[in-house]
């Protein structure tokens, strides 16, 4: 039995043994198959990690072309604008140089103007990109097309005949097209491009100006701060074209000789209030579009304060015609929106609603003041050009030093940003206007600037153009 018993003992032990043996090897299989598994659930999480960032990347590039879209839809706003507060018999020629801004303006900047902006400088650190064209900066190293770079190219396109369109309300009515042109060439190549490789530089991330570097104020201090172009785009078009009015002279008839300013109606407000409305329209892709990105959704924040200093400047203009004319005007009415528009483009990233209110408020007064001003001092700007985009353009500038939410003195952060806002203001000016009324007058003394007397009696359109906006059927 005791024999027995340590058989059965050994026994037992041998099958507990294979049995353990067949077990461990099922552990290993499993072990094995279960670091297969996470492994491939790694892989397919490093797939979807890949996949959502381009899924972003995509997004942002859709969002940002999107935003250029409205904004090139903007040209037909100028158009209309400048074409309802103008006469009937000059039309055309406003249709054709804002048609032509953007056309023209587009292969200029294409050439070397974008180059220029944000390529490597001449200057580090200070701005003049060398001049190329733009395959050098947004062509990968293999010579195949970036899809990021080629968005923002497109956006900066659309920006570039913005600023160039300014000039022509500025110089309406009595201005030689081919003069024109020349100068819309000059202007997209190199004007525009050249101050914003101060201010705007590093966008590309290739070079830096020497605005977005100023370091004004403790620690690493603040740069100039212009998010969407109130003095970049809108303050330097308009410098220009105050430039060209002046060299080019008043419509015939605007001031009399006893001192009386004689006012030249617009043939058609229902026109430019649609070319308002368009312009409205279009600002939410040149200020919310500036994000380049829908991330964090500060696209929507920027929306609604561009929104409402627009809303301000109306009220604001039409309570002031009001009182000083005895009637709500809709001319002045329809700029004061203007002018909240391009005075929330600067700030519109860094300030609370009721700060947007205050800036569009204070523009739809300041649009009139300076109209009137230089009614007086005898400078002809037949649509309020330099008014609305470049004395608003300037306020909104230096209201980022006052209202913005981080570095404005009204937060309690001192005069460091205000310092900063007004060198980039006076280093537009200084650069734009000198620079165009020297290029004006260059364009005057040697090709002519101004239509002959005849011209301008009869119409731009049919000595200019050959054609009519409005021909009477016979």
């Amino acid at each position: 039995m005791k024999q027995f018993g340590i058989l059965f003992s050994l026994s037992i032990l041998l099958i507990a043994s294979s049995l353990g043996a067949e077990e461990s090897e099922g552990n290993k299989e499993s072990l094995e198959t279960l670091a297969k598994e996470m492994a491939g659930i790694k892989v397919s999480l490093a797939e979807t990690k890949l996949a959502l960032e381009t899924t972003k990347q995509e997004s942002n590039w859709v969002w940002t072309c999107i935003a250029a879209f409205l904004v090139f839809f903007m040209q037909a706003g100028f158009a209309y604008v400048e074409a309802g507060f103008t006469r009937a018999k000059n039309a055309v020629n406003i249709l054709m140089k804002n048609f032509s801004d953007l056309t023209v303006g587009a292969i200029a900047y294409w050439v070397v103007g974008f180059s220029i902006m944000f390529g490597p400088q001449v200057l580090t650190g200070f701005g003049v990109g060398v001049p190329a064209f733009a395959e050098s900066l947004i062509n990968a190293e293999d010579g195949s097309m970036d899809p990021a770079k080629y968005t923002f190219f497109i956006f900066q396109i659309v920006f570039a005949a913005t600023a160039a369109t300014i000039v022509s309300g500025a110089m309406a009515e009595r201005t030689k097209f081919s003069a024109y042109l020349v100068f819309s060439i000059i202007i997209t190549a190199f004007i525009y491009p050249i101050f914003g490789s101060f201010a705007w530089g590093s966008l590309l991330g290739v070079s830096t100006g020497f605005l977005e570097s100023l370091g004004l104020g403790g620690g690493e201090g603040v740069g100039f701060h212009d998010f969407a172009g109130s003095t970049v785009v809108h303050s330097v078009g308009a410098w220009a074209g105050l430039a060209g009015a002046i060299v080019v002279g008043p419509r015939m008839g605007k001031f009399q000789t006893d001192g009386r300013v004689y006012p030249i109606l617009g043939h058609n407000m229902s026109m430019a209030a649609l070319g308002v409305f368009i312009l409205w329209f279009g600002w939410f892709g040149f200020n919310p579009g500036s994000t380049t990105s829908i991330e964090g959704g500060s696209f929507a924040r920027i929306a609604v304060v561009t929104h409402m200093s627009a809303c301000a400047g109306a009220i604001s203009a039409m309570i002031l015609t009001w009182l000083l004319f005895k009637k709500p005007e809709i001319g002045l009415t329809l700029n004061g929106g203007l002018a909240g528009l391009v005075a929330i483009t600067a700030p519109c990233d860094v300030v609370s609603i009721t700060g947007a209110v205050v800036i569009g408020s204070v523009a739809g007064v300041l649009v009139i003041v300076s109209v009137l001003f230089l009614d007086k001092i005898k400078i002809d700007d037949p649509v309020g050009a330099v008014s609305v985009h470049g004395v608003c353009g300037a306020w909104g500038t230096l209201s980022v030093g006052l209202f913005s939410l981080e570095t404005g003195l009204f937060a309690g952060a001192g005069f460091a940003q205000f310092a900063a806002q007004a060198i980039g203001v006076v280093t537009a000016f200084l650069w734009a206007f000198p620079t165009s009324f020297l290029m004006f007058y260059v364009i005057k003394k040697t090709m002519g600037l101004r239509v002959s007397e005849e011209e301008e009696l009869l119409g731009l359109d049919i000595l200019e153009h050959g054609n009519e906006a409005y021909p009477v059927s016979k």
